[in-house]
C-alpha cells in the first residue's frame, strides 16, 4: 500500500478528530441543546456570569443570535439574569441549579461514552491513544501562544 501524503494525512486526521467529537457530543445529544447553548452553559459554568455581550464576543456570534440563545436557555431554567454591579444598564447571566445539573449530566454521558470506547481498544492501542492527547493537547497550546 503506498504511503499517504502529508496533506492526506493532515486531512485524514482532521476528519477522524471531527468524527470523533461528532460522536462524543451525540453521547450527551439527549439534552437536546445546540452547540452554541452548550458552549454557553460550559463557559459560565468555567468562567462565571458574564453579559449576552461578552458571551457573543467569545463565542464569535452578533449579540441578536446570542440573546436568542440565552432566552432559550432561560426558557428552559437553565440560566438567569441578575442586575450587572456597577452597570445598571446591563444584566449578569448566571448558571441556575438545573443548568449545572444539566452540564454534569451532559459531561458525564460524553466521559461513559469515550470510556467504554476506549476500553474495548487494546492496552497498546489505549497507551498510543493517550499518547497522542497529549501531543493535541501540546499542538493546542503552541497555537494559542502563537496568537
Amino acid at each position: 500500500m503506498a504511503r499517504k501524503t502529508f496533506d492526506t494525512a493532515v486531512t485524514d486526521f482532521a476528519h477522524a478528530i471531527g468524527s470523533l467529537i461528532r460522536h462524543v457530543r451525540a453521547a450527551a445529544a439527549s439534552n437536546e441543546l445546540s452547540w452554541t447553548e452548550s458552549a454557553v452553559l460550559g463557559r459560565l459554568e468555567k468562567e462565571g456570569p458574564a453579559t449576552t455581550a461578552e458571551l457573543a464576543r467569545v463565542e464569535g456570534v452578533k449579540p441578536q443570535s446570542m440573546g436568542a440563545t440565552v432566552t432559550a436557555l432561560e426558557e428552559m431554567g437553565l440560566v438567569e439574569r441578575s442586575p450587572h454591579p456597577t452597570d445598571g444598564r446591563q444584566m449578569m447571566l448566571s448558571l441556575t441549579a438545573k443548568g449545572a445539573e444539566v452540564r454534569r449530566n451532559a459531561r458525564s454521558a460524553k466521559h461513559t461514552w469515550l470510556a467504554q470506547t476506549i476500553a474495548k481498544l487494546s492496552k497498546d492501542e489505549q497507551e498510543t491513544l493517550f499518547a497522542a492527547g497529549e501531543i493535541i493537547r501540546r499542538l493546542v497550546e503552541n497555537s494559542l501562544v502563537e496568537k
